[in-house]
């Protein structure tokens, strides 16, 4: 379901508390993707969120997504203990929408390189522009059902076979689609995909994962060597189609 969010200038697929599925920009703004060179400690990520916003000269109100960083990935119940702070901050920005997070999420766990601590990497939010067509932002998704933190629910859960890994592949792609077929865009205005999974996948980008997005191949598709956020989830993926990147 998507969601007007007018004091942020976007709309947002409906997703779980912790986040939503994705936000596209509302009419006469745009999405700005934007990270740091690396990543900053949450708490410290979050005050550089807000003074970028200040100098932009945007509200709080305007951020739509965040891409988190953690030590490695957590159990589901850990997972649940770190989305409560997280979220505590959200709704102390005024970010909630009634019950409703609109700020889109991606977490996942670096296998090399991983910060000491949950930390900020990038984030992305609303500015005025003339841009002309839609830009948005798609929430991270693994092989777990929509609005689902039960870890009976990982799709072949404990299998890494490669045939196990296609069907992960393929319901992840599944996810990304019907996530923007929500938000009213199509796989031709994606502008970056990222792929997060430490096995061995080349079996199945051709056809599982670059063939299905349309023009948006003419990009490619970025690997992160990592492991989605939380234990037993082993492949995940996000996309945004945004004309503006920085790096802080």
């Amino acid at each position: 379901m998507l969601v007007a969010n007018p004091k942020g200038n976007y709309s947002f697929v409906r997703g779980i508390a912790p986040y939503s599925g994705g936000a596209v920009a509302a009419d006469g703004f745009e999405i700005v993707h934007a990270r740091f060179g690396q990543p900053v400690p949450l708490a410290a990520g979050f005050e550089r969120v807000k003074a970028h916003l200040e100098t932009v000269g945007r509200p709080l109100t305007a951020l739509c997504s965040m891409e988190l960083r953690s030590p490695r990935p957590f159990t589901f119940q850990g997972f649940n203990d770190f989305n409560a702070g997280y979220v505590k901050v959200l709704q102390q920005w005024g970010l909630f929408l009634e019950t409703m997070n609109p700020v889109a999420r991606t977490n996942i766990a670096p296998e090399i390189g991983a910060p000491a601590e949950p930390s900020l990497y990038g984030f992305g939010y609303t500015t005025p522009s003339k841009i002309g067509r839609k830009t948005f932002i798609v929430a991270g998704a693994g092989e777990l059902p929509e609005g689902s933190l039960d870890p009976h629910d990982v799709i072949r859960r404990g299998e890494l076979s490669a045939e196990a890994l296609r069907v992960k592949a393929q319901y992840v792609m599944g996810l990304m689609t019907g996530r923007l077929v929500g938000l009213g865009v199509a796989w031709d205005l994606v502008t970056v995909a990222e792929m997060y999974t430490v096995h061995p996948v080349w079996h199945l980008l051709a056809e599982d994962v670059v063939r299905k997005m349309g023009l948006g191949a003419a990009h490619g598709v970025t690997w992160h060597y990592s492991r989605p956020p939380i234990e037993t989830i082993e492949f995940e993926m996000d996309v945004r189609g945004c004309a503006r990147e920085l790096v802080l």
